[in-house]
């Protein structure tokens, strides 16, 4: 037994149940730890409620060997045991999953970052778009973020064909590479059009034969199959379900953080992040619902095990190969990781140096200069650091946070980065 409570033990043998106390409750844990990132293990433990709903994944590679693989709590608010293939509704953290298999297709040559979205995608060009350019889709300056302006109710996100005609007869916010805002509920679309116009299929079909397939994913879909509705969990946090009055605690949230930008003079308006992430209805639209899962929304509705993004970026990590199966070549990922943009998002009040399709891992006080990854509302994240060849992902069904996840993912980035180092 190590001091920090958790057996060491191999990550080849069966899996090991690690239980602790907090207060006068007890949790349990599964999974595997390599001994050098305990202390990574001590921060997921507290992330695992104690008798309350609610429960985790977390899995990390480094040097291209997974070294940490564990879950506990529970799936649903019934305290149904969150088991090894559960997988979670992962929000934004989606948007990481949609750029990667883009550039798996620019590393063929089907499709290059400067070229007019237009080019694969005719009926794009409406409004003024004829020159908008696939990177400046990626990196979020193509101004078609204002969501509440192109769809009536955000039930329409759940039909793909009505969201690609709303996006053709959009106009841009601002000129095209102007500027830059999140688009957080069209970038999956926006991307996902170009994806089946260059690949002549199906985004499910592209990420099953691109990604899940050939690294033997055990849990990476977007448009979860029914047959495998009984492995996603429950999300149990306000907010997350139909009526909860999330939109209305949003505005208000919004319109505080508006008053003291102004009194500290920083320029920057958050109704334009009302505009991009709060589409009309977006109360009565059930996050938990079959409908949902089952739906096309490479922008919000994946549902992930954390070991497949672990897998996914472990390979890029490992600049495009992992355990022997390449996904693209090392140039690729670079270009992928090349800062785009370092000035302040017009919907997010913070620089987010975005890279094509990817953010910059947040950590605290402990830098990573070339990680590229994608967080997600509730909690969840997946990233990769290029310079530690390090992989991390977190998948979870309690909380809310910010557009881009919480303090968990954070203080996990940061846990596992120390870890590295002190390898």
């Amino acid at each position: 037994m190590s001091r920090l409570g958790f057996p060491t033990f191999g990550l080849t043998g069966p899996s090991a149940v690690l239980t602790f106390q907090r207060g006068m409750k007890t949790a349990q844990v599964e999974g595997y730890i390599h001994p050098d990132f305990w202390s990574v293990a001590r921060l997921f433990k507290t992330m695992v409620p104690a008798g309350g709903p609610g429960g985790a994944a977390l899995c990390i590679y480094h040097r291209g060997v997974k070294v940490v693989d564990l879950w506990g709590g529970s799936l649903d608010s019934n305290g149904s045991p969150w088991l090894q293939d559960t997988a979670s509704v992962s929000y934004s953290t989606t948007k990481g999953i949609a750029s990667t298999l883009l550039h798996i297709l620019a590393d063929r040559g089907l499709v290059d970052y400067d070229e007019p979205v237009a080019r694969h995608w005719p009926e794009f060009a409406y409004g003024g778009k004829e020159k908008i350019t696939i990177r400046q889709v990626m990196c979020h300056e193509a101004g078609l973020y204002d969501i509440r302006s192109m769809i009536d109710h955000a039930r329409r996100m759940l039909d793909w064909d009505y969201m690609i005609r709303a996006l053709e007869a959009a106009t841009p916010i601002h000129p095209p590479g102007a500027a830059h805002g999140y688009h957080g509920l069209t970038y999956g679309y926006l991307v996902g059009e170009i994806i089946q116009r260059v690949s002549g299929k199906s985004f499910s079909q592209v990420l099953e034969d691109e990604l899940a397939t050939p690294l033997q994913l055990d849990g990476c879909y977007v448009g979860l199959p029914d047959a495998l509705a009984h492995r996603k969990a429950t999300l149990v946090a306000m907010g997350m379900n139909s009526g909860t009055g999330g939109t209305e605690r949003a505005r208000r949230y919004l319109a505080a953080i508006n008053r003291w930008l102004r009194m500290l003079g920083i320029p920057v308006d958050l109704r334009e992040a009302e505009r991009a992430l709060i589409p009309h209805g977006i109360d009565d639209l059930d996050f938990n619902s079959t409908e949902f899962a089952a739906a096309t929304n490479p922008s919000a509705n994946g549902v992930f095990t954390a070991r497949s993004l672990a897998r996914v970026y472990a390979a890029l990590a490992s600049g495009g190969e992992l355990e022997g199966v390449r996904i693209c070549s090392e140039k690729t990922v670079h270009r992928a990781s090349t800062v785009q943009n370092t000035t302040v998002d017009r919907v997010v009040p913070f620089p987010m140096h975005w890279r094509l399709g990817y953010h910059r891992p947040f950590t605290l006080g402990v830098p990573v200069r070339h990680g590229i990854g994608h967080f997600g509302f509730g909690g969840s994240g997946a990233w990769a650091d290029l310079d530690r060849n390090l992989a991390v992902a977190l998948v979870l069904n309690s909380g809310v946070g910010t557009p881009f996840g919480d303090l968990r993912i954070v203080r996990i980035s940061t846990a596992a980065a120390r870890c590295a180092d002190r390898r």
